[in-house]
């Protein structure tokens, strides 16, 4: 794309965004929630609470997040780690270790004595 055209691209996008702008401005549901909002500041900054204590006070339950702020956050995973769990094989003594049912002595078992009966066969190790 040429200079002039991403300009008038950019030039057309702001006529846009204003135009909605101006359309958002005149809306009286956004008028309502801007109010309350400016109201709901202005009583935390009264009684000196943060968006933090407000959600605590309505929401007890709710997952709020331990670490301080700025600090990195971590987004690798939402999922908890498995335990490990002991197999121990009444028939032949053989003991396994996993954390998943991908094992493939694990499937043998389950295949030869049935899932429910291997089951019953595990500790879990933490």
């Amino acid at each position: 794309m040429s200079l002039i055209n991403e300009y008038r691209a950019a030039e057309e996008a702001i006529k846009e965004l204003q135009a909605r702008l101006q359309n958002l401005k005149q809306d009286d549901k956004l008028q309502t929630e801007l109010e309350f909002e400016g109201k709901l500041r202005t009583l935390m900054g009264e009684y000196q609470k943060s968006l933090r204590d407000i959600i605590a006070l309505l929401d007890p339950e709710a997952k709020t997040n331990k670490a301080p702020r700025g600090a990195a956050v971590k987004t690798t995973g939402t999922k908890r780690a498995r335990k490990v769990k002991q197999y121990k094989n009444p028939h032949n003594g053989e003991i396994i270790e996993t954390k998943g049912g991908n094992h493939k002595t694990l499937k043998e078992w389950k295949a030869k004595w049935g899932g429910d009966e291997v089951e019953g066969w595990a500790t879990l190790l933490g």
